[in-house]
C-alpha cells in the first residue's frame, strides 16, 4: 500500500552547476566544522544555519556542556544535509545524471577530508581555536544565504513518518540493499578506525609516513569522487559490487604487508573506492525509488550512522581482545558479505 503520492521533484532539463557547487561548499563547511579540534531549500538553509550557530556557540562557550550541546547541533545539521542532499541533487540534474549531481556533495566531503581538516588545525593554531570556530561559523552563515538563494524549492514528501520509512523498506530489494550498505560501511570503519595500528606494523613506517599514507587515502577519495561520479549513472550496479570487493582486497594487502609501495597503492585504492560509496548508494536510491528520495536518503544516512556506532563499539573490543589483524580481517569479510547482499538486491525486480 502506498502511503503517499510520489514526491514531485521536477528534474532539471540540464545540469545546474551553480547550485551543485553551492551544495559542495555546504558539505565542505559542515565536515570541516565537524573536524575542528576543541580546545535547498528552507530545510537545508536551516541546517546550515544550525551549523553556523553550533560553530559560533563553541567559539563563545563558557563551559564544556555548552560545547557538547553545540556539537550535537552540528551533528543534527550534518544528518539533515545528507538526508536531503539526494532530493536536491535530483532537482538540479537531468534524470539520467543524478549520480553525477550527487558527486558534488561527496566531493565537498572528500575535499574537507583532504584540505578541511588541516585548514581547521592551521586556523586553530594560528588564530586560537575559538576564533577558528567563529570563522567557520560565519562562513557557514554566508553559504547558508547562498543555499537559500541558489537552490530550488523542493516540496517535502507528504505525510513523512516512520510508517513511510517502513513502507519504503518493504519495497522489493530495498531492505536487502540497505542491509548490504550497512555491512559495507561497517566493514570499512572496523578496518579504517584502526588503520594506523595496521600501517605501523610495516618496519619502514613511522608517524610521518602514516600521515603521508592517510593523505594518500584522502587524495584517492577526491579523485575517486570525480572519476566514479562521471560513470556512476551508467555503471552503479557493477560499482556497488566491485567497489566493496576491491576495498576488502585493499585491506588484505595492508594486512599482508607486501612492501611500502604495494601498501601505498592499496591505501590509495581504498580511499578512491570508499569515498565514492555514498555516490553509488544514493544513485541506487535515485534509480530504485525515484518517488521516495527523501525516505531513501534518510535510510541511507541512518544505516551509515548505525554502522559507525556499531564499528566504534565492537571495533574496540575486537582490537583489545584479538588484535588489529583479526579486526581488519573481520572488516574485510563484512565488506564481502555487504557486496553480495547488495548484488542480490540489484537482481530483485522493482515490482513483483
Amino acid at each position: 500500500m502506498t502511503l503517499t503520492a510520489p514526491v514531485p521533484v521536477a528534474p532539471a532539463s540540464r545540469m545546474r552547476y551553480g547550485g551543485l557547487v553551492v551544495l559542495m561548499l555546504m558539505s565542505f563547511l559542515l565536515v570541516t566544522a565537524e573536524f575542528l579540534p576543541n580546545g535547498v531549500l528552507t530545510e537545508m538553509a536551516a541546517g546550515l544555519a544550525a551549523a553556523a550557530v553550533s560553530s559560533v556557540a563553541v567559539a563563545l562557550a563558557p563551559h564544556f556542556v555548552t560545547i557538547l550541546v553545540a556539537r550535537f547541533l552540528l551533528g543534527a545539521a550534518i544528518s539533515t544535509f545528507w538526508s536531503m542532499s539526494i532530493t536536491v541533487a535530483a532537482a538540479l540534474s537531468a534524470p539520467d545524471r543524478i549520480g553525477r549531481a550527487v558527486m558534488f556533495t561527496s566531493a565537498g566531503l572528500s575535499l574537507a577530508t583532504v584540505a578541511g581538516v588541516p585548514l581547521g588545525v592551521l586556523l586553530s593554531e594560528a588564530l586560537d581555536w575559538r576564533l577558528a570556530f567563529l570563522i567557520v561559523g560565519l562562513a557557514s552563515a554566508l553559504v547558508g544565504v547562498a543555499v537559500r538563494l541558489a537552490l530550488p524549492s523542493v516540496p517535502a514528501a507528504a505525510a513523512s513518518s516512520i510508517r513511510l520509512l517502513v513502507d519504503t523498506l518493504r519495497r522489493p530489494g530495498a531492505s536487502l540493499g540497505l542491509i548490504g550498505h550497512v555491512f559495507i560501511v561497517l566493514g570499512h570503519f572496523l578496518a579504517y578506525t584502526y588503520v594506523r595500528l595496521a600501517l605501523e606494523r610495516l618496519p619502514e613506517v613511522d608517524a610521518g609516513t602514516v600521515v603521508l599514507l592517510l593523505t594518500l587515502f584522502g587524495a584517492g577519495g577526491l579523485i575517486g569522487n570525480i572519476v566514479i561520479g562521471i560513470v556512476v549513472d551508467r555503471a552503479f550496479g557493477i560499482l556497488a559490487v566491485v567497489g566493496p570487493l576491491a576495498i576488502a582486497a585493499s585491506i588484505v594487502v595492508v594486512l599482508s604487508l607486501p612492501g611500502f609501495a604495494a601498501v601505498a597503492a592499496a591505501v590509495f585504492a581504498w580511499g578512491f573506492l570508499f569515498a565514492s560509496w555514498l555516490i553509488i548508494v544514493n544513485t541506487w536510491v535515485g534509480h530504485r525509488m525515484p518517488d521516495r528520495l527523501e525516505a531513501g536518503g534518510s535510510l541511507v544516512v541512518t544505516g551509515f550512522q548505525l554502522a559507525i556506532v556499531v564499528a566504534a563499539g565492537i571495533g574496540g573490543l575486537l582490537v583489545d581482545g584479538a588484535g588489529v589483524v583479526v579486526t581488519d580481517a573481520v572488516g574485510a569479510a563484512l565488506l564481502v558479505i555487504g557486496a553480495v547482499l547488495f548484488g542480490l538486491s540489484l537482481r530483485v525486480p522493482r515490482t513483483r
